[in-house]
């Protein structure tokens, strides 16, 4: 076979797929032609693998073609392209998804705190249960503030951080046991609530919020976020529509495992206000102004982003390339 005349006759041919292969967009018709040119360029190079297997111009269309196959075979994504949709599109669907759970799960902490600090703030024998007046005291003027200054900052920020997301991946992977939840609620509502009451009852409320809010806004929410997630996952075993339970079970929890990875950002950044913040010399109001702040970008994440990516159709969960196969199929 003449390489020369064979390459001027089909050369144009060759171009053409080069430019289509590596086009950024295709419209119908330049991916039916891509698709042709495909076809005829994979025997133009098996005729010249016969005669010349070696040659630079086999190994330049086979560089054309790898790049074709990838155009509607469905190259996976790079790196970069995963991140950003998963901060763009997954995150925030799975956060908006479960927006009413996690102000249902904020509200029940807030009651049973609440009742905690009442009842420790108005009654002496309850109050008189957690120890002596010196004991009191000393929680209330030492301890408690000591807590927050006592390691350097930066450490401190790392444990609260990994002990916090610890917590949070607990709820969601455990959610699914229906009690796991509910005892983390009551666990950290009624510690909240007696260490409120404390302060309380020796009338220093205000420094007990000065100290909680600029971190507690964030932090809060987020283990009020991991279980809502983890409920979402029980429910779904509960009551799974149409699907049935495994499937149901195994959606829910793809996509609200995203909320377990998300929460370790949103951790992370809450652990930075508490070490770093929430000690330093600034005015109350600035402080409580910062952590006011980290919750104000949150909820805007979740209303704005959240709610055009779910009414997009996403949900958090993987795409069906990586999800799987969901039931058998001939």
């Amino acid at each position: 076979m003449d390489m020369d005349a064979f390459s001027a006759v089909n050369g144009d041919r060759w171009a053409r797929l080069y430019v289509l292969a590596y086009k950024r967009r295709l419209n119908g018709n330049e991916a039916d032609e891509l698709l042709r040119l495909y076809q005829a360029t994979s025997s133009h190079l098996s005729l010249i693998r016969s005669v010349a297997p070696e040659s630079g111009l086999s190994a330049t269309l086979s560089a054309t073609l790898a790049q074709a196959r990838t155009r509607f075979t469905g190259a996976r994504s790079n790196f970069m392209d995963d991140l950003a949709r998963f901060f763009v599109v997954a995150l925030p669907a799975a956060f908006y998804r479960i927006r009413w759970l996690t102000v249902w799960c904020g509200l029940a902490f807030c009651l049973v705190a609440a009742a905690y600090a009442l009842w420790i703030a108005t009654s002496p024998d309850a109050l008189r249960a957690l120890g002596s007046d010196a004991t009191i005291r000393q929680y209330v003027e030492q301890d408690f503030i000591d807590y927050y200054s006592e390691n350097p900052a930066a450490s401190f920020a790392g444990a609260v951080w990994t002990n916090n997301a610890w917590i949070a991946a607990q709820a969601v992977a455990l959610g699914i046991t229906g009690f796991w939840v509910p005892m983390i609620l009551f666990g950290n509502a009624q510690g909240l609530g007696v260490a409120a009451g404390v302060f309380a009852a020796v009338g220093k409320s205000d420094v007990f919020f000065s100290y909680i809010l600029p971190h507690g806004l964030m932090e809060l929410t987020a283990v009020f976020i991991a279980c809502a997630a983890g409920l979402k996952i029980f429910w779904a075993l509960v009551s799974p529509g149409p699907r049935t339970r495994a499937r149901a079970v195994a959606a829910e929890g793809r996509s609200l495992i995203t909320v377990a990875l998300g929460l370790v950002l949103v951790l992370f950044v809450s652990g930075l206000v508490e070490a770093f913040v929430t000690p330093s010399i600034l005015p109350v109001w600035a402080k409580i102004s910062i952590g006011a702040a980290v919750l104000a970008v949150y909820w805007t994440y979740v209303l704005v982003w959240g709610r055009r990516a779910y009414r997009s159709g996403a949900s958090g969960d993987l795409d069906s390339a990586d999800a799987g196969y969901t039931e058998l199929a001939a």
